[in-house]
């Protein structure tokens, strides 16, 4: 068969990654793909978000199956106009996706259903959004509506800093239109965790747990991004707790959805907070993350295909699937300045130091190739995944890759894993 990625990021390197180890795929496209994809798929020169190029490529080209990667195609209503086509895509419908795409949606349909999260209230005002901040104090967080590549989230420890995000995001358009509306919610404190699961619409099956890192800098500090780093399994997800999210979080919004008319298929993502042993949502995204997806793949040891093609027909209950029981880390590398403004087209020296290794591969996000060479073009530029024996094996093996690449002004991360590693050291400690 034939399969289509839409996106360019570490995330959809890596289903085009495990997508082409299904013996039933012949032949890989991705749209418009990036710099290090090329040896597992052809690349097209189509944006994510051409809906009408991409459906016409999809014909000529008889593609049997698309997957489409980031959020905004989905929200653009891809999944839609390819069904009408009698087009088989994996992905959240229009309706679905405003899970993501809209911020105060999302909150208020948690408020209908009875799923926990933060204390919260909308805006279109700005005055009104400064009132409501003076009255209830800090500190609180800044959200703006609609999509913002995973940056449109401040945190503010008081209320001057909280005015500034405001007039940030609905004075000053940083996020464009995403701006417009804000959701001025209670800052919760603990720490966070990814839950995805696989839906059709009716039958859930989770992916195991993860954990992001969102701030830029070590120790959670500095701006968010969309993401510096990710590791699989992450052990403060307890049984107990995976249980509590299943029960309490997942399958009630599931249900939820359904119940709006807006029946959820692909792949759903909650951004959990977890305090005390109780988790709360955070944010939820209408598709694999990034860079979760990474450390998830490599733990995958099922066919793919076979599952997303479950979810499209509606028939996960007949899928089970199987994980490998290591960990996996993913790194990520990114250009200085990132997220904010950053230069781009360095040379990327040592990828053929790690190219052959063992339990390693490198995504590529923000690359292209410009005479032979690969060249950063993106603020977030290669996600280095390892798995290993066990979290400390998986992070030595990972940073150990991460430090035989290099270019002009490279950050990334010192201490991706180590909340996990933190926490595996307690349990012997207290064995």
């Amino acid at each position: 068969m034939k399969v289509l990625v839409i996106g360019s990021g570490g995330r959809e390197h890596s289903l085009v990654w495990k997508i082409n180890q299904s013996p039933r795929v012949s032949k890989i496209f991705c749209a418009p793909g990036n710099g290090g994809l090329r040896s597992l798929a052809e690349c097209i020169d189509i944006e994510a978000t051409d809906i009408l190029s991409l459906k016409k490529f999809v014909k000529e080209k008889r593609i049997d199956l698309t997957v489409v990667g980031p959020e905004l195609p989905l929200t653009l209503g891809i999944v839609g106009e390819f069904e009408r086509e009698k087009l088989r895509i994996f992905g959240a419908s229009k309706k679905a996706s405003k899970i993501e795409g809209s911020k105060s949606f999302a909150k208020d349909l948690m408020k209908k259903y009875g799923i926990p999260t933060a204390k919260y209230c909308t805006f279109t005002s700005r005055d009104e959004a400064v009132a409501y901040i003076k009255e209830i104090g800090s500190p609180v967080v800044i959200k703006a509506d609609g999509l913002a590549a995973g940056k449109g989230v401040i945190p503010a420890h008081n209320v001057q800093d909280a005015i500034d995000a405001v007039d940030l995001i609905m004075i000053k358009k940083a996020f464009g239109d995403a701006g417009e509306k804000i959701v001025v919610e209670d800052l919760l404190v603990g720490e966070e965790a990814s839950f995805l699961v696989f839906t059709d619409g009716k039958t859930a099956i989770p992916l195991p747990t993860s954990q992001d890192h969102k701030p830029v800098f070590d120790g959670d500090k500095g701006p968010n991004t969309g993401g510096m780093g990710a590791y699989s399994p992450a052990p403060i997800v307890t049984e107990d707790l995976y249980r509590k999210i299943m029960n309490e979080i997942m399958i009630p919004t599931i249900r939820g959805m359904v119940a709006e008319g807006r029946t959820y298929k692909g792949v759903l993502y909650a951004g959990l907070m977890i305090s005390d042993g109780k988790p709360k949502v955070l944010e939820f995204n209408a598709r694999f993350g990034d860079p979760e997806t990474q450390p998830l793949v490599m733990r995958m040891k099922s066919d793919i295909i076979p599952v997303l093609e479950a979810t499209i027909d509606g028939t996960l209950s007949q899928i089970k699937i199987e994980w490998d029981e290591r960990a996996a880390v993913s790194i990520v590398m990114a250009c200085e300045g990132y997220p904010g403004s950053y230069e781009n087209g360095f040379e990327v020296i040592g990828l053929e130091k790690v190219s052959n290794r063992k339990d390693i591969e490198v995504f590529h996000a923000g690359t292209a190739l410009k005479s032979g060479k690969t060249v950063t073009s993106g603020g977030r530029v290669l996600c280095v995944t390892a798995i290993g024996s066990g979290i400390e094996e998986a992070i030595a093996l990972a940073y150990d890759a991460v430090e035989k690449i290099h270019w002009k002004g490279v950050h990334y991360r010192q201490d991706i894993g180590k909340k996990a590693l933190d926490r595996s050291q307690e349990k012997k400690t207290h064995k």
